[in-house]
C-alpha cells in the first residue's frame, strides 16, 4: 500500500476492479460513479434482467450527458465498456472490492459474504451497503472479518455526495484507509463512523421526525403548521411530515422502531404510535397518494392558512426577562404604532412572554401575569420569515386576535400554537442538537464529520453541532432543561457533551484534548 495519506491528491488508485451484487437503484448508482472514477465494474444480480436493466439505465444517463455536451462520445463508449454483466457470482472472483446492495436481511447478507469469501483473493475487500444492520454481525460468519467493512451510500448515489465508512469490530485499519480513499476517489465525502445503530446520518436524523410526531400527538399544531415553521423559521428544505411522506411512512416507521429498539428503548429515539396507525391504514405517503397529506397528480395538497381576523390596537406589555427579546419586540410594537403598556396590570393590555422550553401557563403564573391576557412568542430564530405565537388554555379570544393582528401587521406570516413545553422550532432544534452532541459524546464520529455528514446526507441547513453553535449552546441547554423539568420526560435530558461545553462557554465542536 502507498505510504501517502488517503486524502492526498497524488494517492494512487487503490482499486481497479469493483464488483457489485444487487443492481437496483443503489447498485446501479454505485456502478455509475465507480465507472466514472475509472474502475472496471462487474455487476451481478440473481435476476439477469435486472443487471441488463441497470446497465441500460446508466447508459441512458450517459447518453443525456452526451446530448448536453457534458460527456464526449468517446468517453461514453469507454464508460459503457467498463460495465460488465456477470452471469454468476464466480464472475466477480477477480475483483479488488465487492459491494453488496441486496435485501436488508442480515442472514441473507451473511450467506452472500461467506460464498464470496471463498471466491475472491485474500486481499480483496467485501463491503456492505447496509443502512441499518450491524457490519460486525454481517462479518461474524466469515473466516476473514478483517476484510469486511460497511460502505453506505445514499439514494440517488450520484447526487448524494456522501458515503459512510463503517468498520466492524474486527475490520483491519488498512481496509478502513483503502475504503476511505476509494470513497474520496468516487467523488464523495467519506464519513468515518462506528458500527452503531443507524451509523451516523440515520442516527442524527432521529429527532426531526420523532419530535415532530410527538408535537402533533400532543395537539400543539397541525402537520402543515409544523412543516411551515421548520421550513420558514428553521431554514430546512422540507418539513418533517413532507419528508416522511416522501420517504414513505412504512420506511420511516421501520427505521424509527429499529433504532429505538437497537438502543434498548432509549427515550430520545422513542417514536409515536401515530405513524404506525397510518401505516396500518395503508397511508404511506406520496406512493399511495395519501399519508400525512393528500396528493393529486403527484402534487402535495397543502392546507391553506386561516386568514387573520384583524382587530384594533391595544396596549402591549412585554416581559423584561429576556433583554434582547424585549428590545426586538419593543421595536416591532412601536413600528406597528401600537401603544406600549408600562405595566402588566394595565387594563386590556396584551402581555407577551418569551419562554425557552416552558409552556405559557407555567411561564405566566411564574411571572405573576394574568393568564387570560398572556401569550408567548418564539424568539429563537427572530421575527423575519414567520412568527410563532403560543396561547394557554386560559388565553381569551380577544387577546389571541390582538396578537395575530400585531404580529402580521407588516405582512409576515403568523402561526398560532396551542400550549406546549417549548415551541415547535425550539423543541425540534434542541432535540436535533442534543442527539448530535450525544453522537459526539459516544465517539461515533468526529464533530466536523458529524456536521458535514448531516448537511450532505439529510440536507439540514447546518449540521447538529453547528446548529447548536448558531443558536447558542447555553440557549439550547436552557430549552432542554426546561423541557425535561416541565414534562418529566427523560428524552429531553441534555447530553453531557452539550452541558459541559455550554457551561464552559465553548463551541459544541470543541473536542477534549
Amino acid at each position: 500500500m502507498s505510504s501517502q495519506s488517503p486524502t492526498s491528491a497524488q494517492a494512487p488508485l487503490s482499486f481497479k476492479r469493483m464488483g457489485i451484487v444487487g443492481t437496483g437503484a443503489m447498485g446501479r448508482g454505485i456502478a455509475q460513479i465507480a465507472a466514472e472514477a475509472g474502475l472496471e465494474v462487474k455487476l451481478f444480480d440473481q435476476n439477469p434482467d435486472a443487471t441488463e436493466a441497470a446497465i441500460d439505465f446508466v447508459a441512458g444517463l450517459w447518453e443525456k450527458k452526451v446530448s448536453k455536451n457534458k460527456l464526449t462520445e468517446n468517453d461514453q463508449t469507454r464508460l459503457l465498456a467498463s460495465l460488465i454483466p456477470g452471469s454468476d457470482l464466480a464472475d466477480l472472483a477477480d475483483c479488488d472490492v465487492i459491494v453488496e446492495a441486496i435485501v436488508e436481511k442480515v442472514e441473507v447478507k451473511q450467506r452472500l459474504f461467506v460464498e464470496l469469501e471463498n471466491l475472491i483473493s485474500e486481499n480483496a475487500i467485501l463491503a456492505t451497503n447496509t443502512s441499518s444492520l450491524s457490519v460486525t454481525d454481517i462479518a461474524s460468519g466469515c473466516a476473514r472479518p478483517e476484510q469486511i467493512i460497511g460502505f453506505h451510500f445514499f439514494n440517488p448515489v450520484p447526487l448524494m455526495k456522501i458515503v459512510e465508512v463503517i468498520p466492524g469490530v474486527k475490520t483491519a485499519p488498512a481496509v478502513v484507509e483503502r475504503m476511505t480513499q476509494l470513497g474520496q476517489q468516487l467523488g464523495h465525502f467519506t464519513a468515518l463512523t462506528t458500527d452503531t445503530p443507524g451509523f451516523l446520518v440515520n442516527h442524527a436524523g432521529r429527532a426531526f421526525g420523532t419530535e415532530a410526531l410527538r408535537i402533533l400527538t400532543e395537539g400543539t399544531a397541525s402537520c402543515a403548521d409544523i412543516d411551515r415553521i421548520m421550513t420558514d423559521q428553521g431554514g430546512f428544505k422540507m418539513g418533517p411530515f413532507t419528508l416522511m411522506d416522501l420517504t414513505g411512512l412504512d420506511v420511516s416507521s421501520a427505521v424509527m422502531e429499529s433504532i429505538y429498539h437497537q438502543y434498548y428503548q432509549e427515550p430520545r429515539y422513542r417514536p409515536a404510535q401515530l405513524i404506525q396507525t397510518r401505516v396500518s391504514a395503508g397511508l404511506l405517503g406520496r406512493k399511495t397518494k395519501a399519508g400525512f397529506y393528500e396528493y393529486r397528480d403527484g402534487q402535495q395538497i397543502m392546507p391553506e392558512e386561516s386568514p387573520v381576523e384583524r382587530t384594533a390596537p391595544c396596549p402591549v406589555w412585554i416581559s423584561p426577562e429576556d433583554e434582547a427579546s424585549h428590545a426586538v419586540l419593543t421595536e416591532l410594537v412601536e413600528s406597528a404604532n401600537w401603544p406600549l403598556a408600562s405595566s402588566a396590570d394595565e387594563p386590556n393590555a396584551l402581555c407577551l412572554v418569551t419562554p425557552w422550553g416552558e409552556d405559557i401557563a407555567g411561564c405566566a403564573l411564574r411571572q405573576g401575569l394574568p393568564p387570560a391576557r398572556t401569550l408567548g412568542i418564539d424568539m429563537l430564530a427572530g421575527l423575519e420569515k414567520r412568527r410563532s405565537i403560543m396561547t394557554s388554555p386560559a388565553t381569551e379570544t380577544d387577546f389571541i386576535k390582538a396578537a395575530l393582528t400585531l404580529f402580521s401587521e407588516d405582512g409576515t406570516a403568523v402561526t398560532r400554537l396551542k400550549d406546549s413545553q417549548g415551541f415547535v422550532l425550539q423543541r425540534i432544534i434542541a432535540c436535533i442538537v442534543n442527539i448530535g452532541c450525544d453522537i459526539a459524546q459516544q465517539g461515533i464520529a468526529k464533530p466536523d464529520t458529524i456536521n458535514r455528514a448531516v448537511e450532505l446526507g439529510l440536507g439540514y441547513p447546518k449540521g447538529p453541532l453547528a446548529l447548536g453553535d448558531h443558536y447558542g449552546p447555553a440557549r439550547i441547554l436552557e430549552i432542554l432543561n426546561n423541557l425535561q423539568s416541565t414534562s418529566g420526560d427523560p428524552r429531553y435530558r441534555p447530553s453531557p457533551w452539550l452541558r459541559r461545553r455550554a457551561l464552559l462557554g465553548l463551541p459544541l465542536t470543541a473536542e477534549e484534548l
